[in-house]
C-alpha cells in the first residue's frame, strides 16, 4: 500500500487530481483512513494510474478513460476507443489549421499582402458558373451571399452554400503565388466574369480587400464563410452509377408530396426518389441545377441515408461535388 503522496510521484497524476478521479469513481483508493480520510493505494492501481495519467494528457474525455479501464483486457474494445479519440484529435488540428489560416488571413488583410491564382479563362468560367445557382440570398445570412475562393490547401475551390445545397469546384493545375487565403468573392464580380471573361489565360489577384478577375475589380465581402469541409465525406454507403439523361426523364416522373416545414401548418413540395432502395424526398428545382452545373452523360450518386446530404460526383472531375440536403418526408 502507498500514501496519496507516492501515488503522485509514481503516477504523474497530482494529489488533486487523484482526489478528483476517487469523487468520480474512476480511481477509487483501496482504502480509506475512516478517521483522518487518508488514501491508500495498491501496487496494481499504479498502472491504472499511469493509464489515466496518459489519456489525459492527449485529451480523452472521463467516459472514454472509465471505457478503456473498464474494458483493458478487451483489445477490440480498446483499439475503438482510441481510434476515435485519434480522429478527434486529427479532425481537431485540421480544423486548427484552417482557424489559423483564416486568422492569417485577416493579418495579410490588414497588412494588404498579395495572392494571386494563373489559371485559364475556360476553368475559371466553369467553376463559377457550376457553383452560381447555390448562392445564399438571404439578408440575414450574408456570409452565404457569395463565392467562397478557397486556395489555403491543394487545388483552389470554389464553394456556395445557401444552406440547402452546396456546389464545389476545383481549378485543377492553378499556380497560387503567396500566402494561403479564402476570400468570399461577390456575387456581382462572379456575374461580371461569367459575362465578360475571354479565351486564354486569367489571373486572379488579391491585394488586402481588393479583388482583381483578369481586368475586372472589386471588394472581398467581409463575412465569415461556414467550414463546408464538416460536411464533405469521402464516400456514402451507397454507391450508384446513373446515365443523366435517364435520371433526368426518372425524376420529370417521380411523384411528389406535401411534407410539413415549420410551425403555422407551412408546407412544402417534395419530390420522392427511390435510390438504392431507399425512399428519399428532394426538391426538384434544386436537383435540376445541381445536374444543369456540370456536362456529364454519367454521374455517382453517393448516399448514406434517407436524412443524409446527397452527394453528386462527377467521376471525370474527382475534386467536384454537389451536395443536396433531403426533404424529411415523415413528421
Amino acid at each position: 500500500m502507498r500514501g496519496i503522496g507516492r501515488m503522485a510521484r509514481e503516477s504523474g497524476l497530482t494529489v488533486s487530481a487523484l482526489r478528483f478521479y476517487d469523487g468520480a469513481g474512476v480511481l477509487v483508493p483501496a482504502r480509506v483512513d475512516p478517521h483522518s480520510g487518508y488514501r491508500w493505494y495498491t501496487d496494481d492501481q499504479v498502472v491504472s494510474a499511469r493509464l489515466i495519467a496518459r489519456l489525459r494528457r492527449v485529451g480523452m474525455r472521463l467516459a472514454d478513460i472509465c471505457r478503456v479501464l473498464e474494458h483493458r483486457d478487451d483489445p477490440v474494445v480498446v483499439d475503438e476507443v482510441l481510434r476515435a479519440h485519434l480522429t478527434r484529435l486529427e479532425d481537431g488540428l485540421a480544423d486548427a489549421r484552417r482557424e489559423l489560416s483564416a486568422a492569417r488571413a485577416l493579418l495579410d488583410l490588414e497588412s494588404r499582402m498579395t495572392t494571386t491564382i494563373r489559371t485559364t479563362a475556360a476553368e475559371l468560367r466553369r467553376a463559377l458558373s457550376a457553383v452560381r445557382h447555390a448562392v445564399g440570398t438571404d439578408p440575414e445570412l450574408p456570409m452565404l451571399t457569395g463565392v467562397l475562393l478557397d486556395a489555403t490547401e491543394g487545388d483552389p475551390r470554389l464553394v456556395a452554400t445557401d444552406r440547402y445545397r452546396l456546389a464545389l469546384r476545383a481549378l485543377p493545375g492553378a499556380a497560387v503565388e503567396g500566402e494561403p487565403l479564402a476570400v468570399l468573392l461577390p456575387t456581382a464580380l462572379v456575374d461580371e466574369a461569367l459575362a465578360s471573361l475571354e479565351d486564354g489565360e486569367v489571373t486572379v489577384r488579391v491585394d488586402g480587400p481588393s479583388i482583381a478577375i483578369g481586368d475586372l475589380r472589386g471588394q472581398r465581402l467581409d463575412h465569415d464563410f461556414p467550414d463546408y469541409r464538416r460536411i464533405l465525406r469521402d464516400a456514402g454507403e451507397q454507391r450508384i452509377d446513373v446515365d443523366v439523361a435517364a435520371f433526368r426523364s426518372e425524376l420529370a416522373a417521380a411523384p411528389t408530396r406535401a411534407v410539413p416545414t415549420g410551425p403555422g401548418g407551412a408546407e412544402e413540395i417534395a419530390t420522392v426518389l427511390t435510390l438504392g432502395g431507399l425512399e428519399m424526398g428532394v426538391n426538384r428545382e434544386f436537383l435540376l441545377q445541381a445536374l444543369d452545373a456540370g456536362d456529364a452523360g454519367q454521374l455517382v450518386l453517393d448516399l448514406d441515408g434517407p436524412l443524409a446530404p446527397l452527394a453528386i460526383h462527377d467521376p471525370r472531375r474527382p475534386g467536384d461535388v454537389d451536395l443536396l440536403m433531403p426533404i424529411r418526408l415523415t413528421a
